[in-house]
C-alpha cells in the first residue's frame, strides 16, 4: 500500500466539501440539494464513478467551480469520492442538507483552509483515509480572541 497527501485548490471566497457516496445519482441528487438551498448558490460538483466506465461525473450551476470540483477529483481518484465548491454560501448552510441525501456515506471535510487528502493505493484502486485541514493551533484564546470571534460570527450574520 502507498499513502500519498494530495492538495487541495481551495481559491479566495470558495469552500470545498468532501465526501463519500455509493450510487451514480449522487451527482444529481446533490446538484439538487444544493439549489433548493439557495438562490444564490453558485457551485460545482464532481463524483468518481468506481463501477462500469469509472467517469468523473459533474455538474453545478458555475462553470470554473465544475472544473476546479473535476480537476481536484481526478487528483483523489478514489472510488466514489465526491468534491463540491460553493460560492455565495457556507458549508453550514447545506451540510444537514447534504447528509441527508441518501448516498452520502461520510463528509470528511468543509473547509476554506488550506487542504490535503491522505489517500492510500492499493492493487484494487484509492481510498481516502481523511483530511488534513487549515494549521496546527497556535494557543488557546484569549478575551480579546473571544470578542474577535463572536464579532466575526456577527459579521457573518450567524448571531445577533
Amino acid at each position: 500500500m502507498e499513502l500519498s497527501a494530495v492538495p487541495i485548490e481551495v481559491p479566495d471566497g470558495v469552500n470545498v466539501i468532501i465526501g463519500q457516496s455509493h450510487f451514480i445519482k449522487t451527482v444529481e441528487d446533490i446538484h439538487e440539494t444544493l439549489v433548493n438551498a439557495s438562490a444564490t448558490i453558485a457551485f460545482g460538483v464532481a463524483f468518481c464513478e468506481a463501477s462500469g466506465p469509472c467517469l468523473i461525473r459533474t455538474s453545478g450551476n458555475a462553470d470554473d467551480l465544475i472544473d476546479l470540483a473535476a480537476r481536484n477529483a481526478e487528483s483523489i481518484a478514489a472510488g466514489h469520492c465526491f468534491v463540491v465548491y460553493l460560492r455565495n454560501a457556507f458549508p453550514i448552510n447545506v451540510l444537514k442538507a447534504l447528509q441527508q441525501v441518501p448516498e452520502v456515506c461520510n463528509i470528511y471535510c468543509a473547509t476554506a483552509n488550506p487542504l490535503e487528502v491522505l489517500v492510500a493505493q492499493t492493487a484494487l484502486g484509492r481510498g481516502i483515509l481523511g483530511v488534513v485541514d487549515g494549521m496546527p493551533p497556535a494557543g488557546i484564546e484569549t478575551p480579546e480572541d473571544k470578542e474577535d470571534r463572536r464579532a466575526l460570527l456577527r459579521t457573518f450574520g450567524y448571531k445577533l
